[in-house]
């Protein structure tokens, strides 16, 4: 979890913007993107893994990080967190 953190807090201060705020715009987009009218976007969101109604924004960066780490690409994420 503490990397969950440190990500968001890293988006936060780039963007001079709270954790909180992070966090709600990531929900808003992952509540966007499950009601997409286009069925393969829409089934896209629907594949992260969830325990409740919709992904959480921790849910949703644990499945990016995941999907990340099968394509070989880690080193993205490692970029876009040095770059900021």
């Amino acid at each position: 979890m503490a990397e969950q953190e440190t990500f968001f807090e890293r988006l936060a201060e780039q963007r001079h913007t709270t954790v909180e705020d992070i966090r709600k715009q990531i929900a808003a987009r992952i509540q966007a993107g499950l009601h997409d009218p286009d069925p393969v976007r829409r089934a896209q969101w629907e594949r992260i893994p969830h325990a409740g109604e919709a992904p959480t924004p921790e849910e949703w960066l644990r499945y990016a990080v995941e999907r990340l780490h099968e394509d070989g690409a880690e080193d993205l994420l490692k970029r876009y967190l040095i770059d900021g």
